[in-house]
């Protein structure tokens, strides 16, 4: 198998986005191996921190995303188009070019201040990741947990980041409230694959000491196990879940290959730099369950594919969670919303205060 085009990274182009008319910059198939372009940070002041959605495929209607990109650098992220937004590629850039945001728990603080807001849990982390490497040097998703913990606060994180172990002690004084749950991603239990699929995350077995650790502190932890690619990881589905129960851990739930927009040529790209013999039948067997498409955006369909494939996928999942006494029902951890202490007029200068939120 051919190593990564850019070392540590997915993406094997500065693919143009689709707002934008700049040729894809992609790499000879026989080029050796590239130095790493540098990961680049800047600030992005939000207007509000708090997004909503209304899918009838996901068990929570809002969430917050602190970083824009992803330096975990995983080719299947279904978030990559957001780049384009921006005028950049959701190939390097999108993991290269990462946007924080310093104001997100001031936002916040003002979004629960206004008088008419109702409470629901708040999943943080479901486009990019809320523990990749930029948290370690800014901090916004600890400073978030507090602002939750000291609010009473209902809230959900999904992550395939180890840092999150540094926040054990908040997710714990928060879960002896019934205020949180924990959604560890594990793809691959293939080293080799890992360092394809998604170059900066940590191993497999790095994220199942996480969730042994998440247990033994009282933390409501779940596995997703996504992307399910075709002809990629798919043979792995009934070890993961082994492997994950055998920590204790009795919530799983999959979602199937998602390839919106630019995320389809990105990936094809990848293929036919790692896997080129194997390109047309996984291409195959995506749009076998994607209604003959690269991918079908409909409700319903989108996370799980349509057709024999993806109901084999389904059957397989279901029939292995049986056998482990695991729930695949794909909700959350049913949180309290009735604990919330609104911020008071001057409470937002919390944010200010040394140690505030503890």
């Amino acid at each position: 198998m051919p190593v990564s085009a850019y070392k540590g990274r997915g993406a094997v182009s500065r693919l143009a986005g689709r707002f934008d008319r700049r040729p894809a910059e992609l790499l000879d198939e026989f080029a050796a191996e590239l130095p790493a372009p540098e990961t680049e940070y800047r600030a992005m002041t939000a207007k509000s921190i708090i997004s909503s959605n209304r899918s009838p495929d996901v068990p929570f209607d809002r969430s917050i995303n602190p970083y824009q990109g992803c330096e975990h650098g995983c080719i299947y992220c279904y978030a990559r188009p957001s780049h384009s937004y921006l005028d950049l590629s959701p190939g390097l850039d999108f993991e290269t070019k990462i946007f924080y945001k310093p104001n997100a728990v001031e936002r916040l603080l003002a979004a629960w201040a206004k008088r008419d807001y109702e409470v629901r849990p708040i999943t943080i982390g479901a486009n990019t990741d809320p523990y990749q490497p930029a948290e370690k040097r800014f901090g916004i998703t600890r400073g978030l947990l507090e602002a939750f913990l000291a609010h009473r606060h209902p809230v959900s994180l999904i992550t395939k980041g180890s840092l999150l172990r540094r926040d054990i002690d908040l997710l714990s004084a928060l879960a002896e409230k019934n205020l949180c749950s924990v959604a560890v991603s594990i793809p691959t239990m293939d080293r080799d694959l890992k360092r394809l699929l998604e170059p900066r995350v940590p191993a497999a077995e790095v994220r199942l000491r996480l969730m042994d650790d998440l247990n033994k502190a009282g933390v409501p932890v779940s596995l997703l196990m996504a992307p399910v690619i075709p002809a990629v990881n798919d043979s792995e589905i009934e070890s993961i879940l082994a492997n994950v129960a055998a920590r204790g851990v009795s919530r799983a739930h999959y979602i199937f290959l998602r390839l919106p927009h630019e995320v389809g040529t990105l990936f094809q790209e990848w293929l036919n730099t790692h896997m080129p013999d194997r390109t047309a039948h996984v291409m195959s067997l995506v749009r076998q369950a994607s209604g003959g498409k690269d991918y079908d955006a409909r409700f319903a369909v989108r996370q799980s594919g349509q057709g024999p494939y993806a109901q084999m996928i389904a059957q397989r999942f279901a029939a292995a969670c049986r056998k482990l006494a695991m729930s695949s029902s794909g909700n959350q951890q049913t949180l309290d919303c009735r604990q919330f202490q609104a911020p008071g007029p001057r409470q937002q200068d919390w944010l200010l205060e040394p140690g505030g939120g503890a």
